[in-house]
Formats: C-alpha cells, structure tokens, sequence
C-alpha cells in the first residue's frame, strides 16, 4: 500500500479524541456540492479571471437580495422603538414593563423557534424556506396596525419574532455557501450594516408605521422566492461551468455548501466543543447592552431634552456611524487576516462613552455633550457582525454549522430579552467581550497547532496558510466537522 493510502486509512483511526467516519460515510452523506463535481478529491484549477467573473455574479444577484431582507427585518423590528415617541405608549394605555415586555416577547419567540429552525435549515430548500417566514412576518407588522392594547401588541409581537427567528441563521448558512472565508467577512457586515440604515428614514405615527413597513414587506417577499437559488448547485444565474467555479471557489475553505442529511454526531460534538461555550459567552454579553439601546434608543435621546422631531433627526447620525463602524471594522478585520483584536477594540469606546453618560447631569446645558456621548456607544454595532463571522468561519460540518448558528443566536435572543428589562445606562459589561475574545483566539490557536500536527503525521504539510489554492483540501466537501478535518483552519 502507498504512504498515500496508508495514511488515508490512518484517517478513520481515533486521533485527539475525535473519531473521524469511515469512507463510505463520506459518500453517501456528503455535500451537494458532489452533484456538480462528482467526487470531492477530484479539483478542477480556475483562474483569477473566472474567480473574479463568477464572484461578480454571485454579488449582483445574492447580495442585493440578502441587503433587502434584511433591512426589512431590521425596518420591521425597530419599528415598535420608532412609535415610541409617536404615543404608543399612551394610545394603547401600556403601563409598568409593558413596553419593555413589548421588546424582549420578540426574541422569547426566537429563542424558542431556534432549534426546531436550525433542523428546517438542512432539511428544506432554504430559498423556500425563507420566502415563507419574510412573507408572514411582514402580514404579522401590518396586522400591528389593529392592535389597541397590550394584549394584541405582544400577541403580534411574538409571532413576528418566531418568523423573524430564522433570517439572521438562514443569510449565515447563505454566507458560508457562496462566499470565500476571506470575502465573508465584509459580505457579512454589508447585510449587518442595514441595522443602521433602518434609523435614517422619516417616521410618521405608529399605526401608519406598523401598516406601512409591514406591507412593503409583503411585496416585496417574492424577490426570496424567484431570486435566491437554494445553494450554488441550483444557481439558474450560473452555467455549468460557472457553478463548478463557484464550487472550486469554496474548496479553501473546507466548510462545503449544504447537505440535506441531519447528522446527530455532528449534534453531539456542537454540545462537546469549547468554541460553542465561547461564542455563546460573547453574544450573550454584548447582546444585553444592544437590547438596551435597540429598545430605548430614541427615548434615551428624547431624554436628553430634544422634542420628538429633534430626537429623529438626531437619530439618523447614529444610524449612520453604525453602518461607518460595521464596514470599517469588516474592512480592517479583513485586511490584518485577525478577528480578535478587531472585537478587543471595538470594545473600548462604548466603555468611556457609557461612563460619562453615567457621570454627566442631565439638563439642557449638557444636552450636546450627552448625545455626543451616545453617539460614540455607537461603536457597540460592529461587534455583533465580527462575532458572527468569526464563528461562522471557525464551524464546518452542515449540521454542526446550523446548529452552532442557532445556538449562538439563541445566546443573542438571551441577551435581547434581559436588555430591555433591566437596561441601565450606567450597566456597560463591555469590557467582557473583549476578555473573552483573548481565550477564544488562545484556544483557536491551540486547535490549528493540533490539525497541524494531525497533517504531519498523515504526510501532508504541516504549516499551511489559510485558503491558499496550493493546498489540496480534498475533504472540502465531504461534509466533516471542523474538529474531524484536519485540513480545516481556524481564524483567530
């Protein structure tokens, strides 16, 4: 037997605690990248010239239809903070936490759809799948229109966050499929960046509000179904030979499209491994001070002394540092090849700003000092798209990678429920994703010195530099784990 052979036998043995399948396994469950290549150790080598065609492809028609969806998510869900202002509050005699409860229903319904989405993400066609929540979330807005109390309010409010549940997870698992690991980054903080855009748009009361944003919704859902292909196997935009390009594409990555087969080890090692516990630790912590700020912004604002009209206008600058800050942290991020320093800093403007909105008075000669403040907190916005993509990045496996997405969202829905229940402003726990984000790039680092060591002993090199194309990455689309391919590497 050729070393070759010997070490791919080598392969299946247990190694490091982790068990990789047999290879029959790997044919029958592997990915559907499969249909179009035949085989996953069979590589076609493309040139600059058609990467570059069909990556201009795939962003004029996936991207714009991903930016729609989700600024409508973002439009729909701020939309109860926009009539805030607009006497909500009164007209429909909300008292006590009411309000507050108004805000985190939506995600108690997200975190309880999580799991059974994340099962639905590899059992059906994700296009569909998709179409029918942003369809039914956009009727659930419209019907907020009839509500005239808190019954109705959180009655519409729930079931808008059990079809919203699934966006977010749905455009991650998208990210991952048609984007290299190095283009996902800033892909992934376009789509984020649509947060802030929502708060740049004139308003007007709350039940034309409701009404309106909920019917633009429903128009324009059909775009989901006609446009967005389920994976880039089915991409009609895409030739033959443009799909086995688009597939080529993603071989660095060793992370595949999709498969449809629900692999419970892959389950079972989601519950097992570390990084799962880290990533949920830093979601949750900047998802209670985002929850906060989503749910009171305007009327933190209002509380400075600006009437209603002054407290829009002076949102709208907020809005737009978000979309600034997102884009540039992608950008740096993307340039310096490192997560985590990106997140490290990112943390420490919203700790001053925070402080001295704690310490500053409040009155009316203080008025510009404080928004200027809040302004600055606004810096927390980048950070949520940087932790989605760095674990989105670090996962491979389809099962294991819907379900560490559904649970790191659950870990967001978490923290967006307690944020605006006991949101203060003198709260600031920003200084924990930061020191969470030091052990996750030191276990990140530990896990890539253990592959390394895995390709030494299978004859393969050792050192090898993220998703270069001399690399071989023949179990690309086999559909392992992260944990199980040792050609697999992790971004710090």
């Amino acid at each position: 037997m050729s070393d070759l052979g010997k070490a791919e036998e080598e392969r299946y043995e247990d190694k490091d605690g982790v068990l990789s399948p047999p290879p029959h396994e790997i044919v029958t469950n592997g990915d559907a990248a499969l249909a179009i290549l035949g085989s996953s150790a069979i590589r076609r080598e493309i040139t600059e010239q058609e990467n570059a065609a069909v990556l201009r492809k795939i962003d004029k028609v996936i991207l714009p239809v991903i930016l729609m969806v989700y600024f409508l998510q973002q439009l729909d869900k701020s939309s109860l903070s926009y009539t805030s202002i607009f006497g909500i509050v009164k007209e429909t005699g909300l008292v006590g936490s009411q309000y507050s409860w108004l805000n985190s229903i939506l995600y108690v319904a997200e975190l309880v759809w999580q799991p059974a989405s994340s099962y639905f993400l590899v059992k059906l066609p994700l296009s569909k799948y998709l179409f029918v929540h942003v369809f039914m979330w956009g009727v659930c807005v419209a019907c907020m229109a009839a509500a005239k109390n808190f019954t109705g309010l959180i009655t519409t409010r729930f079931f808008l966050g059990l079809f919203e549940a699934t966006i977010a997870p749905c455009f991650i698992t998208i990210t991952q499929m048609w984007w290299r690991r190095r283009e996902q980054t800033t892909r992934l903080a376009f789509w984020y960046a649509m947060n802030g855009c929502t708060a740049m748009g004139k308003l007007h009361p709350y039940q034309i509000i409701f009404l309106f944003i909920g019917l633009i919704t429903i128009v324009c859902s059909p775009v989901v179904y006609f446009v967005l292909p389920d994976s880039p196997t089915k991409a009609k935009f895409l030739t033959y030979e443009e799909k086995i390009v688009a597939l080529e594409r993603l071989r660095a990555n060793n992370q595949g499209t999709e498969s449809k087969v629900w692999k419970w080890d892959q389950v079972l090692e989601v519950m097992l491994d570390v990084k799962t516990y880290l990533w949920f630790s830093l979601l949750f912590l900047c998802a209670v001070p985002s929850g906060g700020i989503s749910a009171f912004g305007p009327l933190i604002i209002q509380g400075f002394g600006f009437n209603q009209f002054d407290t829009i206008l002076f949102n709208i600058p907020f809005g737009a540092l978000q979309v600034v800050i997102t884009l540039l942290a992608a950008f740096v991020s993307t340039r310096i090849k490192l997560k985590w320093p990106v997140v490290f800093f990112l943390t420490l403007p919203p700790i001053a700003a925070a402080a001295a909105l704690f310490k500053l008075g409040r009155g009316p000669s203080l008025r510009h000092e404080l928004l200027g403040c809040y302004y600055v907190v606004s810096f927390f916005a980048a950070i949520q798209p940087m932790l989605y993509t760095w674990s989105s990045q670090n996962t491979a496996g389809h099962t294991k990678k819907t379900c560490t997405t559904g649970i790191i969202f659950v870990a967001q829905c978490a923290g967006n429920i307690v944020g605006p229940l006991v949101y203060k402003t003198q709260d600031a726990p920003y200084y924990k994703p930061g020191l969470v984000c030091d052990v996750t790039a030191a276990y990140l680092k530990f896990l890539n010195a253990r592959h390394a060591a895995r390709r030494v002993a299978l004859g393969k090199v050792g050192d090898v530099i993220d998703e270069e194309q001399k690399a071989e990455n023949l179990l690309s689309f086999d559909d392992l784990s992260d944990l199980r391919n040792e050609d697999f590497i992790y971004v710090l």
